[in-house]
C-alpha cells in the first residue's frame, strides 16, 4: 500500500535517488517507488518543479541526453551541494524518526 509523503520529504528522496546514479525525471519517480519498495509513489505533478527547484539551488545538474526509449531526456545528478545537502536532511531525518520512534513506544506509567 503507497502511502503519502510527508510535507518537506520530496526533496529529500529526490537527492537520494539521484545520489545512486544519474536518472531522468521520470526515472527519478521509479527510483523512489524501487527504493521505498513499492510504499512511496510520487505524483509527476509534484516531481518535476521539485527537480526544477532542485536545479535551481544547484542541489542537481542536469544534461541533455536519451532514454532508453530513445526520447531525449534531462538527466539528473547530483552536484557537490547537493551531496552536502543530502548529509545534512540525512542526519535531521535520522533524529527525527529516532525522537518520533521513542514518542511512539512510549507506554503509560500507570
Amino acid at each position: 500500500m503507497a502511502v503519502s509523503i510527508l510535507p518537506g520529504t520530496l526533496d529529500l528522496l529526490i537527492l537520494k535517488a539521484v545520489s545512486l546514479g544519474p536518472q531522468h525525471g521520470y526515472g527519478v519517480l521509479l527510483r523512489i517507488e524501487q527504493i521505498s519498495r513499492g510504499h512511496l509513489m510520487i505524483e509527476q505533478g509534484a516531481l518535476y518543479p521539485a527537480l526544477y527547484r532542485l536545479e535551481t539551488k544547484g542541489l542537481i545538474e542536469a544534461e541533455w541526453g536519451v532514454s532508453e526509449n530513445n526520447r531525449k531526456a534531462k538527466f539528473y545528478t547530483l552536484s557537490a551541494a547537493g551531496r552536502k545537502r543530502l548529509a545534512e536532511e540525512l542526519d535531521g531525518w535520522h533524529e527525527f524518526a529516532s525522537g518520533m520512534n521513542f514518542a511512539l513506544v512510549a507506554r503509560s506509567a500507570e
